[in-house]
Protein backbone atom coordinates (compact mmCIF):
# COMPACT_ATOMS: atom_id res chain seq x y z
CA UNK A 1 0.00 0.00 0.00
CA UNK A 2 2.81 2.42 0.81
CA UNK A 3 5.28 3.40 -1.83
CA UNK A 4 8.93 2.52 -1.40
CA UNK A 5 9.63 6.23 -1.05
CA UNK A 6 7.17 6.53 1.87
CA UNK A 7 8.71 3.46 3.55
CA UNK A 8 12.18 4.95 3.17
CA UNK A 9 11.02 8.31 4.52
CA UNK A 10 9.48 6.65 7.56
CA UNK A 11 12.70 4.75 8.23
CA UNK A 12 14.71 7.98 8.03
CA UNK A 13 12.35 9.92 10.32
CA UNK A 14 12.25 7.14 12.92
CA UNK A 15 16.05 6.91 12.81
CA UNK A 16 16.43 10.67 13.32
CA UNK A 17 13.78 10.66 16.04
CA UNK A 18 15.71 8.04 17.98
CA UNK A 19 18.81 10.26 17.88
CA UNK A 20 17.14 13.10 19.81
CA UNK A 21 18.41 16.10 17.87
CA UNK A 22 21.84 14.72 17.03
CA UNK A 23 22.55 15.42 13.36
CA UNK A 24 22.98 12.35 11.17
CA UNK A 25 24.89 12.53 7.91
CA UNK A 26 23.34 11.04 4.80
CA UNK A 27 25.89 8.21 5.02
CA UNK A 28 24.92 7.42 8.62
CA UNK A 29 21.23 7.58 7.71
CA UNK A 30 21.74 5.35 4.70
CA UNK A 31 23.59 2.74 6.71
CA UNK A 32 21.20 2.90 9.66
CA UNK A 33 18.04 2.66 7.57
CA UNK A 34 19.32 0.39 4.80
CA UNK A 35 18.14 2.94 2.23
CA UNK A 36 20.37 3.40 -0.83
CA UNK A 37 22.30 6.67 -0.42
CA UNK A 38 21.29 8.10 -3.79
CA UNK A 39 17.59 7.40 -3.20
CA UNK A 40 17.81 8.67 0.37
CA UNK A 41 19.07 12.04 -0.87
CA UNK A 42 15.81 12.61 -2.78
CA UNK A 43 13.72 11.46 0.18
CA UNK A 44 15.55 13.83 2.51
CA UNK A 45 15.04 16.73 0.10
CA UNK A 46 11.27 16.09 0.17
CA UNK A 47 11.27 15.89 3.98
CA UNK A 48 13.19 19.18 4.20
CA UNK A 49 10.80 20.85 1.72
CA UNK A 50 7.85 19.67 3.84
CA UNK A 51 9.38 21.22 6.97
CA UNK A 52 9.78 17.92 8.80
CA UNK A 53 13.58 17.79 8.60
CA UNK A 54 16.35 20.40 8.73
CA UNK A 55 19.71 20.11 7.07
CA UNK A 56 22.77 21.40 8.93
CA UNK A 57 25.74 21.97 6.61
CA UNK A 58 29.39 21.68 7.56
CA UNK A 59 31.41 19.60 9.98
CA UNK A 60 29.20 18.02 12.62
CA UNK A 61 26.20 18.76 10.46
CA UNK A 62 23.68 16.45 8.92
CA UNK A 63 19.95 15.98 9.13
CA UNK A 64 17.71 16.42 12.18
CA UNK A 65 13.98 16.52 12.71
CA UNK A 66 12.57 20.04 12.51
CA UNK A 67 9.71 19.14 14.87
CA UNK A 68 9.48 17.01 17.98
CA UNK A 69 8.63 13.34 17.56
CA UNK A 70 5.29 14.01 19.29
CA UNK A 71 4.35 16.46 16.52
CA UNK A 72 5.07 14.22 13.53
CA UNK A 73 2.62 11.53 12.49
CA UNK A 74 3.07 8.72 10.04
CA UNK A 75 0.64 10.59 7.77
CA UNK A 76 2.81 13.72 7.87
CA UNK A 77 5.78 11.73 6.62
CA UNK A 78 3.79 9.88 3.96
CA UNK A 79 2.21 13.11 2.72
CA UNK A 80 5.64 14.73 2.44
CA UNK A 81 6.94 12.20 -0.05
CA UNK A 82 4.11 10.14 -1.56
CA UNK A 83 0.60 11.11 -0.45
CA UNK A 84 -2.19 8.56 -0.47
CA UNK A 85 -4.24 9.38 -3.54
CA UNK A 86 -7.88 9.75 -2.69
CA UNK A 87 -10.53 9.11 -5.34
CA UNK A 88 -12.45 12.33 -5.96
CA UNK A 89 -13.90 11.58 -9.39
CA UNK A 90 -14.41 8.54 -11.59
CA UNK A 91 -10.93 7.25 -12.45
CA UNK A 92 -12.30 6.05 -15.80
CA UNK A 93 -13.54 9.50 -16.72
CA UNK A 94 -17.07 8.22 -17.31
CA UNK A 95 -19.31 11.24 -17.78
CA UNK A 96 -22.36 9.39 -16.46
CA UNK A 97 -20.62 8.94 -13.10
CA UNK A 98 -21.43 12.27 -11.49
CA UNK A 99 -20.47 10.67 -8.19
CA UNK A 100 -18.27 7.73 -7.33
CA UNK A 101 -19.58 4.30 -8.21
CA UNK A 102 -19.91 1.77 -5.34
CA UNK A 103 -16.46 0.27 -6.06
CA UNK A 104 -14.57 3.54 -6.07
CA UNK A 105 -16.59 4.88 -3.17
CA UNK A 106 -15.57 1.90 -1.02
CA UNK A 107 -11.95 2.17 -2.10
CA UNK A 108 -11.91 5.85 -1.18
CA UNK A 109 -13.40 5.04 2.24
CA UNK A 110 -10.56 2.60 2.80
CA UNK A 111 -8.01 5.26 1.79
CA UNK A 112 -9.68 7.72 4.20
CA UNK A 113 -9.52 5.15 7.01
CA UNK A 114 -5.83 4.57 6.27
CA UNK A 115 -5.15 8.30 6.43
CA UNK A 116 -6.98 8.53 9.76
CA UNK A 117 -5.02 5.59 11.18
CA UNK A 118 -1.72 7.06 10.03
CA UNK A 119 -2.65 10.44 11.53
CA UNK A 120 -3.20 8.85 14.96
CA UNK A 121 0.31 7.36 15.17
CA UNK A 122 3.15 9.71 16.00
CA UNK A 123 6.84 8.98 15.69
CA UNK A 124 6.99 9.31 19.48
CA UNK A 125 4.48 6.48 19.79
CA UNK A 126 6.59 4.28 17.54
CA UNK A 127 9.75 5.03 19.50
CA UNK A 128 8.01 4.53 22.87
CA UNK A 129 6.69 1.11 21.93
CA UNK A 130 7.26 -1.62 24.50
CA UNK A 131 7.84 -4.16 21.76
CA UNK A 132 11.07 -6.09 22.13
CA UNK A 133 11.69 -5.46 18.45
CA UNK A 134 13.51 -2.15 18.11
CA UNK A 135 12.77 -0.27 14.87
CA UNK A 136 15.60 -0.44 12.33
CA UNK A 137 17.88 -2.49 14.56
CA UNK A 138 18.97 -6.06 14.06
CA UNK A 139 18.37 -8.34 17.04
CA UNK A 140 21.57 -9.17 18.85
Amino acid sequence: MLSKTAEYALRAVVFMGAREGQPASADVLSKGTKVPRRYLHHVLQDLVAAGLVRSRPGPGGGYVLALSVSEISILDVVNAVSPIERIRACPLGLKSHSQLCPLHSELDKAYAATEAAFQRVTIKKLLASTSQIVPLCEAE
